[in-house]
């Protein structure tokens, strides 16, 4: 074999055994072979330091075929391109039947099953699906849950259940096996509640699955020119979903998802595997918010996402963020983007905080002149000025209804 496969010891260790089987998925792998006996001791070693080591929910092959199905509404018929025969297909949905490398290639390909999920073996279905003292389930936002349709019931003696089989859906959607578990990178001194924090990512993870974006992101393309031709599109009355569709053809996945109490949240940048995704709240409905938000996440994306650093979580209200590295560089990443420096350092509405001046402004920047407004707000701590331009641009939620609870 052209590698030594060894017993894991570390998530390090992991994350280069997953992006080797992923590659040896990419190729085609010939029965017998060095590379095919390689990739089924790299199933055996991934399994067993999961099963060890991994607290999250275990699906087997099975169900991440049955979620695909109904989430895509496929037939039997429909599989039989990616398994193979009728009752080939009968054989696999009735669990007599392990998956081919072939399949799972296939399923994986044609269908976005992440392979991950496919690779699980059959015996581990029976296994407990949680480590029963990860969570205290009764923390969990049962009510908001229920209200927003996640689960059936808000009642305490049924939270453990309802939360398991939730978190167990959607953890068979997520290609990177650590990312509900991501360490929390929040900015600012107000702490989250975690537990209202996890299942707002999980359904924003659910919600990015559901709608991947159209191209492949590629690291570097970001660019200053780039995040301006982003920042110009704000001049459309069709903006926000310009912004969205935008990034979806960079493989970038922009994801609307009220926040849940007490998260005090305005977004985060997320790595899915290779894939970011940006998850914004909302919950300040206006368009220069949505805007800068939207803006200082995707500059997070291009400077602070990392293997070691896969979840930002961001309050923009709260002041202790001042002074933070990576916080300052993403508000003037947002703030230079929709307002170049040179701009702003000579604009006369600085001065005169006249709405036609910021109407000159924003025509020379190419944005939207509320922008600007907000900008000037921001700066002088009064809310008050320019409200005419703020509220004249509408609510950003009406853009995205399908989106919203």
């Amino acid at each position: 074999m052209t590698h030594i496969v060894r017993v894991l010891k570390s998530d390090q260790e992991l994350e280069a055994a997953l992006q080797r089987m992923a590659a040896l998925l990419d190729q085609k792998l010939l029965p017998g072979s060095d590379d095919e006996a390689e990739f089924e001791l790299l199933k055996l070693v991934i399994s067993d330091y999961e099963s060890k080591r991994v607290a999250r929910p275990i699906v087997t092959p099975l169900q991440a075929i049955e979620f695909r199905m109904e989430q895509q509404r496929l037939t039997r018929k429909d599989l039989e391109p990616y398994i193979g025969s009728q009752s080939k297909v009968s054989e696999v949905l009735a669990g007599k039947r392990t998956l081919s490398l072939q399949m799972i290639r296939r399923l994986n390909e044609g269908l976005g099953i992440p392979a991950q999920a496919l690779l699980h073996p059959a015996e581990d279905s029976g296994a407990e699906t949680i480590d029963e003292d990860v969570y205290a389930y009764e923390k969990f936002p049962l009510k908001e849950m229920c209200q927003r349709g996640l689960l059936n019931s808000d009642a305490k003696d049924k939270a453990r259940e309802q939360v398991r089989a939730f978190l167990q859906r959607i953890a068979q959607l997520d290609v990177e096996p650590a990312l509900l578990r991501a360490p929390l990178h929040q900015s600012g001194a107000r702490t989250m509640d975690t537990y209202a924090l996890l299942i707002w990512r999980a359904v924003v993870v659910d919600k990015a699955h559901r709608n991947p974006p159209l191209g492949i992101y590629r690291a570097g393309c970001i660019t200053p020119t780039w995040l301006r031709d982003l920042a110009k599109l704000s001049r459309f009355e069709r903006g926000p979903q310009l912004a969205q569709e935008y990034l979806s053809q960079h493989g970038i996945c922009l994801v609307i998802e009220p926040c849940f109490k007490k998260t005090y949240l305005d977004g985060c940048a997320m790595l899915d595997g290779d894939r970011p995704i940006v998850g914004l709240t909302l919950r300040h409905d206006r368009l220069d918010n949505f805007w800068f938000a939207l803006l200082h996440e995707v500059v997070h994306v291009q400077k602070h996402l990392t293997s070691d650093c896969r979840f930002i979580a961001d309050n923009l209200d709260d002041k202790a963020r001042a002074g933070q590295i990576q916080e300052d560089e993403a508000d003037e990443g947002a703030q230079n983007s929709l307002i170049p420096p040179e701009l702003w350092s000579t604009a006369i509405v600085r001065e005169t905080h006249d709405p036609e001046d910021a109407k000159i402004l924003g025509d020379q920047a190419g944005v939207h002149p509320c922008i600007v407004a907000g900008r000037v707000r921001h700066e002088t701590g009064n809310w008050r000025l320019m409200s005419n331009l703020i509220s004249e641009a509408g609510s950003v939620k009406a853009c995205f209804p399908e989106q919203l609870p």
